[in-house]
């Protein structure tokens, strides 16, 4: 059973997700706030954090900072949940490290989505690093693998977030660039990998990072 770690310090909210997530067949760790939830992390290992960004005691952004400095906890899948007013700082948060985000009110669906999305890449990782441990090659799929398809960077880097489900408006969030950027580099992708919609782009893109 995987282990969900939810950081919030709004009762209703955390409890809400706990409900959600125990539904799947997850346990969940509850944490009060940012300083709790490290120490809870650090002690129970779980398989993934969701946490909130304004917290007291420690907000989510020095949260993960001190799970990615400890060796123990570097490697959770980390999801930040933010409100509407907090989307500014969702690019501070990719940047440090977190994997995903789901602005509240958070959808259900998306949020179980979201978890499984991410325990998925988790263990895909750990196969990787067995597997080179074992002699073989590989590593976890990044923007740059993308470049191969004819894209430039930017463009690369766009049609990763492409394939991870975002839409133009998170993209731009995540990478700090304007809306219309996101849609005329998206226009060039296509155009260069012959295809005319957003599904068929990421299909390609899913293959290729396979």
């Amino acid at each position: 059973m995987k282990r969900i770690l939810v950081i919030d310090d709004e009762a209703k909210l955390r409890k809400q997700f706990s409900a959600l997530l125990s539904l799947e067949g997850f346990s969940v760790i509850e944490a009060r706030n940012g300083r709790e939830g490290v120490e809870l992390a650090q002690r129970e290992q779980p398989d993934l954090v969701l946490c909130d960004i304004t917290m007291p005691e420690m907000n989510g952004h020095r949260v993960i900072e001190s799970l990615r400095a400890d060796a123990r906890t570097a490697h959770l899948p980390f999801i930040f949940l933010t409100g509407w007013s907090e989307r500014g700082d969702i690019r501070t948060g990719m940047n440090l490290g977190a994997d995903d985000y789901l602005t509240k009110p958070v959808d259900p669906d998306e949020l179980i989505t979201a978890v499984k999305a991410r325990l998925r890449r988790a263990e895909a990782a750990a196969t990787v690093v067995a597997k080179s441990a074992n002699g073989s090659s590989g590593a976890e799929p990044q923007p740059a693998a993308l470049e191969s398809l004819g894209l430039t960077p930017r463009e690369a880097e766009i049609l990763f977030w492409v394939a991870q489900g975002k839409t133009n408006p998170e993209i731009a969030t995540i990478l700090g660039i304007g809306l219309t950027t996101v849609k005329k580099h998206l226009e060039s992708t296509f155009a260069k990998l012959g295809v005319e919609n957003r599904t068929s782009a990421a299909a390609l893109a899913l293959e290729k990072l396979r």
